[in-house]
């Protein structure tokens, strides 16, 4: 079974200016995003992929792209990731995020994110790393996450 929000991104991208949309409804329905502007390239189960310009709103007094707008960047697409990947009776929820600053970030980002291994249904809750990756425009990481997502039966109260 597709996820709904596969689903509506595969309609929508199939159109001008859809992908952009889908970036518009997705920041619609969680609005903090929105200040990254961000634009969401691949999604498919096990694997996202979003890009975010530099632009002043998310430079810092250094004349890089801010590491709280690499943050988000790597939040949205490990989010967007792991609905797409969880069995529809699932829920999630990021627990916490382990960051590394491995370099300067300068021009547009390009966030790569994969869930640790196949999310699977279960009775219980459990832990599902997801790792994401952003690279600058030569091809360098520049950013390294790990989100600790928390996956659980839709309707439960464990987690």
């Amino acid at each position: 079974m597709t996820a709904p929000l596969l689903t509506l991104r595969d309609r929508l991208i199939r159109w001008p200016g859809g992908a952009w949309l889908f970036g518009f409804l997705v920041c619609r329905k969680a609005p903090y995003f929105a200040s990254i502007a961000p634009r969401i390239t691949t999604l498919r189960a096990g694997h996202g992929e979003a890009t975010m310009r530099h632009r002043r709103a998310v430079t810092n007094h250094l004349g890089t792209v801010h590491a709280i707008a690499l943050c988000n960047l790597a939040e949205l697409i490990g989010g967007l990731t792991t609905d797409v990947s969880i069995p529809a009776s699932m829920r999630w929820i990021p627990r916490g995020m382990t960051v590394e600053y491995l370099k300067k970030a300068v021009g547009t980002m390009h966030a790569t994110a994969m869930p640790a291994r196949p999310p699977v249904v279960s009775d219980a809750g459990y832990a599902l790393p997801v790792h994401v990756v952003i690279r600058d425009p030569a091809g360098d990481v520049v950013f390294r996450a790990q989100i600790a997502m928390w996956v659980s039966p839709r309707g439960a109260r464990n987690g």
